[in-house]
């Protein structure tokens, strides 16, 4: 197996329990997570060697989300220590029709204000295979965005692949923002990842007739899309996961991958959510996974998208989920018979 190292926020997810909302509930469940973490817990399960790069506080809480990563296998060591916050996010889950509600309280996090100095890089990447972070992670602030560029150019000198979902956070940056960096870092990206709106508040490019909030997708709109992205980018894959919300409580998952030659639909599946946060995570991991070990870029899209549906009907931001259960999924039980 692979080692796959992943840099950006851990935080601590307070939500309501069940589907209350917040102006009625009086406790909060606790979880921790956040996009590379997630993806870093997914690939420790399917048996790679992951490593996570981050900044957390000496206290307690800090230990606590230290502590989240490493009963999952994943390498802490490489974890600095200090600065005075835990980023927070607090979910409301949503159902039927009422959609789900975060609100952040990460503002000057330890990460946002980590110096790149903290880091080791060329000792991380030294022995690495795989490196990913996502656009949430420059969207944290200048310092953010100057530590994730030097990690980059580390994973370059030593020969790592490299993947970004892109994963824009309208509360975190403006298109502008996310546009002007976004486009700069894709010339160490490798394999690009990002639904419709990610493609187009980051990089300017939108699938035509497409409205996931209808229903409605239109496969010749992304193949179009990916075209353009992969001559502009000079990538070696593309790919997004592709949600048909019906609801808050039901979707349809599919996923789209290009390797510069050929596309590849998956299967699509029809989810009762139960917690959809990390679906994203878990698709990026699949796909990574995936693109390691599989024979086609056809067989790591299945993987991917089986992987990030049975995320959606865990709780919590991370996908518990073994490599066996993902593989029974994408050869076609999805029953939901127990299994004795």
């Amino acid at each position: 197996m692979a080692k796959i190292v992943t840099m950006g926020e851990i935080m601590l997810r307070l939500s309501t329990p069940g589907h209350t909302r917040f102006v009625q509930t009086d406790t909060f469940d606790i979880n921790y997570g956040g996009g590379e973490a997630n993806v870093c817990v997914s690939l420790s399960n399917y048996g790679h060697e992951t490593a996570f790069l981050t900044k957390l506080p000496k206290h307690e809480i800090g230990q606590s989300a230290v502590n989240s990563l490493r009963r999952y296998g994943v390498d802490t060591s490489f974890i600095a220590r200090g600065g005075d916050r835990v980023g927070i996010y607090f979910l409301e889950s949503g159902a039927s029709m009422r959609p789900s509600k975060v609100v952040y309280d990460r503002a000057h996090s330890a990460i946002a204000l980590a110096d790149p100095s903290d880091f080791d890089f060329d000792a991380v990447f030294r022995d690495a295979d795989w490196f990913h972070f996502t656009g949430i992670t420059p969207a944290l602030g200048k310092k953010a965005t100057i530590l994730i560029e030097e990690a980059l150019k580390a994973a370059k000198r030593h020969n790592v692949t490299v993947s970004v979902d892109l994963n824009y956070r309208q509360k975190l940056w403006s298109v502008e923002e996310a546009r002007k960096t976004m486009t700069h870092l894709m010339q160490y990206v490798d394999v690009l990842i990002g639904n419709e709106e990610d493609a187009d508040k980051c990089l300017g490019f939108k699938p035509e007739a497409t409205d996931i909030t209808q229903g409605k997708l239109n496969i010749d709109g992304y193949k179009k899309m990916f075209k353009k992205m992969y001559e502009t980018f000079n990538v070696k894959y593309i790919a997004t996961s592709l949600r048909e919300s019906f609801s808050a409580s039901d979707n349809g998952w599919s996923g789209l991958v290009y390797d510069g030659k050929t596309f590849h639909h998956s299967k699509t599946y029809d989810i009762r959510i139960v917690d959809r946060v990390g679906g994203g995570d878990s698709f990026s991991a699949g796909l990574i996974h995936g693109l390691l070990t599989k024979d086609t870029h056809a067989e790591a899209i299945e993987y991917a998208v089986a992987a990030s549906a049975l995320k959606q009907t865990i709780p919590g931001d991370f996908n518990l989920v073994s490599k066996d259960e993902v593989e029974r999924l994408v050869g076609g039980d999805g029953s939901g018979r127990v299994q004795r």
